[in-house]
C-alpha cells in the first residue's frame, strides 16, 4: 500500500506492506462544534455547574485576577479573545472596578510571552488597555510568590500571589488534551514554582490517562490544600473542551472540581482508552512527526522537541497502545539540527551534556535537573529574556521512558543521521527502508501498525 505520512512541514509517500494496519491515534474526539462560541461562554458564566453566576460570585470583590492558559495550549479557536472580554463585562456588572482587574498568563516554567505575542491570543485591545496589569507568571520572583505550606503527603504548594492576594481568581482554561491539562493543573502548575511542580512532573507520574491519573490525584490534593487555606469560593474556573484544535465543543463554568469532572465525563465518552485501540499489538509501529511542538509557540523546534518531546512524548502514547513490548518504532521526521538559543536556552546543553551521559530519564532528573534549576544565567534568561525555565530541557527528556517498551527506534528521512544517532536511534533514508530494517529484527511477516497524525503548525 502507499500512504502519505506527515514528516516535519511536509509529507512523504511511504510504500508499506499490504499487511499494514492503519490504527487510530486515540487523540481525536468525536464531538460536535458549538454553534455560537460567545453564547457558549456566556452560558458558562451565567449558569455555572455548582456556583452562583460569576456576576453574583464577584459581588463585593475588590481585587480580581483573571489567569489564562498560555500560548503552548494547542487551541487555535478564539477562546481567549472572546472569553476574556465577556468575563470582564460580568465583573463590571458585579460592581468590580475595571482598573482593579489584573490579567496573568499562567505560563508555569514555560517562557514568558511578549505583549505582542499575547495580543495574538487575547486581542490587541486588551493588551493596550491593561498594559502593566497584563503580565506573565514568574516562577522565580520571590516577591510575587506565596508559600502555602505542604499537603498531608508533603507536596509543597507555592503559588503566584495573584492566587492568594486576590479576592477572586478566575481561571480560563482553553483546552484539555485527553486528561493531561485542566483541573488543578491550571492553578497548581500554571501559577506555581519548580519546588511545587517537581513533585508530580516526573517521568512516571506525568500522564494523559482519563482514568487512574496519578498526576491529577496529586494535583487534586494540592488543590484541596489551596481551598482549605484560602477558602472554597476564591476560584472560579472555566474549562474548555475542543471538538478539534480549531473549534470548541463546550465551555463549563464553576468550581475546579465540578468543571474537571464534567470535562472528564465528556472526554471519556468521546475518546476510547488507548489500550483498546487495537485487538492485537504490533511488532512495528509507524507514524510521522509534524513540525510542531507546544513549546515552539512563536519559535521553532529543535532535535529534543522533534524526536523526544513530540516524537516519543505527545505522539508516543501509541507506542504502548499499538506495539508489543520490544516493538520497533519508526518515526518519519527530518529532525533538523536547529536551535533557538533565545527561547530554549538550556536545551542545547541538555543535548550536548546530558544525552551523552544518560538516556535514562530518571537518572537525568536525579543527576542533572537540580544543577540546571540553579543556573543563574538560565534563570535570568527565563525571567528577563523570554526563555524556558532551565529545568524544562530536562523534563523534555522524560518521554525517553518509552524506550522501556520499545526495543528500537528508527528515524526515517533525517536530514543528518548523526542527529537520531545522538539519541541512540537508528536511521533510514525512507520509511520503506526502515520497515525492511525492522523486518530483519523481527521477521518478514511481522505485524505493522500505522498511525496517521495530521499536519500541525506552531503559532508565529
Amino acid at each position: 500500500m502507499e500512504r502519505r505520512i506527515v514528516s516535519g512541514d511536509s509529507f512523504v509517500t511511504a510504500v508499506l506492506p499490504d499487511r499494514t494496519r492503519v490504527a487510530p491515534s486515540g487523540v481525536s474526539v468525536s464531538l460536535e462544534p458549538a454553534d455560537d462560541l460567545s453564547a457558549t461562554v456566556m452560558r458558562a458564566l451565567e449558569h455555572p455547574l455548582d456556583r452562583d453566576p460569576l456576576r453574583e460570585s464577584a459581588r463585593g470583590a475588590k481585587r480580581v485576577t483573571i489567569a489564562f492558559d498560555d500560548a503552548t495550549v494547542p487551541c487555535y479557536a478564539p477562546v481567549w479573545e472572546i472569553a476574556l472580554p465577556a468575563i470582564i463585562r460580568e465583573l463590571e456588572k458585579a460592581g468590580v472596578d475595571r482598573s482593579l482587574i489584573d490579567l496573568v498568563c499562567a505560563n508555569a516554567l514555560h517562557r514568558k510571552f511578549t505583549h505582542d505575542e499575547l495580543a495574538s491570543l487575547i486581542g490587541p485591545e486588551l493588551v493596550r488597555e491593561f498594559k502593566d496589569r497584563l503580565r506573565c507568571h514568574d516562577a522565580e520572583d520571590p516577591d510575587a510568590l506565596s508559600d502555602l505550606g505542604s499537603t498531608a503527603s508533603g507536596y509543597r504548594v507555592e503559588l503566584n500571589r495573584c492566587v492568594t492576594d486576590s479576592d477572586l481568581l478566575i481561571y480560563l482554561n482553553c483546552s484539555t488534551m485527553r486528561a493531561f491539562s485542566g483541573g488543578w493543573k491550571s492553578v497548581c502548575v500554571g501559577l506555581a514554582t519548580y519546588g511545587s511542580i517537581r513533585h508530580h512532573h516526573t517521568p512516571d507520574i506525568m500522564s494523559m490517562s482519563l482514568a487512574r491519573n496519578r498526576m491529577h490525584d496529586m494535583l487534586d490534593e494540592m488543590g484541596a490544600h489551596v481551598e482549605g487555606t484560602l477558602g472554597a469560593d476564591r476560584i472560579f474556573k472555566l474549562e474548555t473542551v475542543l471538538a478539534d484544535p480549531l473549534t470548541v465543543h463546550d465551555v463549563y463554568g464553576g468550581s475546579v472540581r465540578a468543571t474537571r469532572a464534567k470535562v472528564l465525563e465528556t472526554l471519556r465518552v468521546a475518546q476510547p482508552a488507548r489500550r483498546d485501540l487495537v485487538a492485537e499489538k504490533a511488532d512495528v509501529v509507524i507514524y510521522g512527526v509534524p513540525d510542531w511542538s507546544p513549546y515552539a509557540a512563536f519559535a521553532h523546534g529543535n532535535p529534543i522537541l522533534d524526536l523526544i518531546s513530540t516524537g516519543l512524548g505527545y505522539l508516543g502514547g501509541v507506542i504502548q497502545a499499538l506495539g508489543k513490548p520490544g516493538c520497533t518504532v519508526i518515526l518519519a521526521t527530518p529532525c533538523r539540527d536547529r536551535w533557538d538559543e533565545r527561547h530554549h536556552p538550556s536545551y542545547r546543553e541538555a543535548w550536548d551534556a546530558v544525552l551523552p551521559e544518560t538516556r535514562d530519564p530518571d537518572e537525568a532528573r536525579r543527576e542533572f535537573e537540580p544543577r540546571f534549576a540553579r543556573r543563574p544565567d538560565y534563570i535570568d534568561a527565563y525571567r528577563n529574556g523570554f526563555g524556558f525555565h532551565p529545568v524544562h530541557a530536562i523534563m523534555a527528556l522524560y518521554p525517553l521512558k518509552r524506550l522501556r517498551h520499545a526495543g528500537r527506534v528508527i528515524v526515517a528521512g533525517p536530514d543528518d543521521p548523526a542527529i537520531p544517532a545522538h539519541c541512540g536511534f537508528d536511521s533510514a533514508p525512507d520509511v520503506a527502508t526502515a520497515v525492511a530494517m525492522a523486518e530483519e529484527s523481527h521477521d518478514k511477516d511481522c505485524s505493522i501498525a500505522l498511525t496517521e497524525y495530521p499536519p500541525a503548525f506552531n503559532r508565529s
